[in-house]
């Protein structure tokens, strides 16, 4: 399906919410618009699709009491402007759209959060991905670097060829926001699996030290918690390329939802896992386990990590012995590590000794 026929079919299934909406009101009925619950608890496994999914409790919006009548408002505003766009070939991202709801009157957001929820809510109802509705990130995606030759359309719409390792500087190559196949065109590698890795200083070190032409490797760098088209991306990769996906992070609770984000998908997002998830990532990120085993310097965890960590036991996408095992472990040590700290041993331990270790353990060294 091209650009064009998702932005159609999003403005028809836009249309359906509408229509829902002004048939109840007609009926004499108090207006809803129902959607599952967004919580820890209502994720289920979906076994066909091998991600996280929402699961069949449900919530709604409804006019019932004023916030909720104002959330129905802004939604009808949201509508009318995502046609709009749509129409004058326009995109927005999501802090624009906050700041035009200033001439919404009533309908006007009191906060950013308010705004991006209901674009998630769309997303959910519409049964369509934000970037159809031409909703795009403040963000950018991540870099890449490796043996990767690409198309990518530019704001001309002429396709410019472009090799990952051979024709971009040290920053690597940017994904765009967009990233499906009439925008950028896989074409083909050399590589033989992909390391996704969390903070921008371990990108520069594997780069640097020339990891991705001695092992074959595309370098992602993640930027913290991955951009949607980072995710979709890798997914594309890992499919189309057949790349095995390896993630490498900090080993501390947030780090850990790193992962789980790039795997299982995040629990924001499950209503579209099936286009950002890549189930058969590998974690070969700093464990606990590794604090022993490498004798790493250490931080002491906080409060606040102490209680992801708890609440990580209790989270579906964790259920394994490996999860279970390795987080218990740092409870009970109480300490957590950066990827940096394998720097107590030079600059190329990374590379010489504690990668190419890890990835012999999953059978990939």
């Amino acid at each position: 399906m091209t650009n064009s026929e998702r932005n159609a079919e999003a403005v028809d299934r836009l249309y359906e919410i509408a229509n829902s909406i002004y048939d109840q009101i007609s009926s004499g009925k108090i207006p809803k618009m129902v959607i599952p619950l967004r919580t820890k608890g209502n994720i289920r496994f979906d076994p066909k699709l091998a991600v996280w999914k929402y699961g069949k409790a449900m919530g709604a919006r409804t006019a019932k009491k004023t916030k909720g009548a104002q959330m129905l408002l802004r939604t009808m505003f949201i509508l009318e402007f995502i046609e709009d766009m749509i129409a004058r070939s326009k995109s927005s991202t999501l802090r624009e759209m906050y700041y035009i709801s200033e001439g919404w009157g009533k309908g006007k957001f009191s906060s950013q959060d308010e705004s991006n929820m209901l674009a998630e809510d769309l997303e959910i109802v519409a049964r369509c991905m934000r970037e159809d509705f031409k909703l795009r990130p403040e963000e950018n995606g991540a870099s890449i670097i490796g043996d990767l030759t690409i198309t990518e359309v530019d704001r001309k719409g002429r396709k410019k060829r472009i090799n990952c390792r051979d024709d971009v500087g040290d920053s690597g190559y940017g994904i765009p926001y967009n990233v499906e196949r009439e925008k950028l065109e896989i074409l083909e590698t050399g590589a033989k699996f992909i390391i996704a890795i969390e903070t921008g200083g371990m990108f520069d070190r594997l780069m640097e030290n020339g990891f991705d032409e001695e092992f074959g490797a595309l370098l992602v760098h993640l930027k913290g918690q991955p951009a949607r088209s980072t995710r979709r991306f890798v997914k594309r990769l890992n499919e189309e390329m057949k790349l095995p996906v390896v993630v490498f992070t900090d080993g501390d609770p947030w780090s850990f939802r790193i992962f789980a984000s790039v795997a299982y998908g995040a629990i924001k997002t499950a209503h579209i896992s099936e286009y950002l998830a890549t189930p058969t990532a590998e974690f070969i990120g700093i464990t606990a386990s590794d604090i022993v085993n490498y004798e790493l310097p250490t931080d002491k965890l906080t409060d606040m990590d102490v209680r992801a960590l708890n609440a990580e036991l209790r989270d579906p996408r964790f259920n394994d012995d490996f999860w279970r095992g390795e987080i218990e472990t740092m409870l009970q040590l109480g300490k957590k590590a950066e990827q940096q700290a394998l720097a107590k041993y030079g600059l190329d331990y990374v590379t010489d000794t504690y990668l190419p270790e890890k990835l012999g353990e999953i059978g990939m060294g």
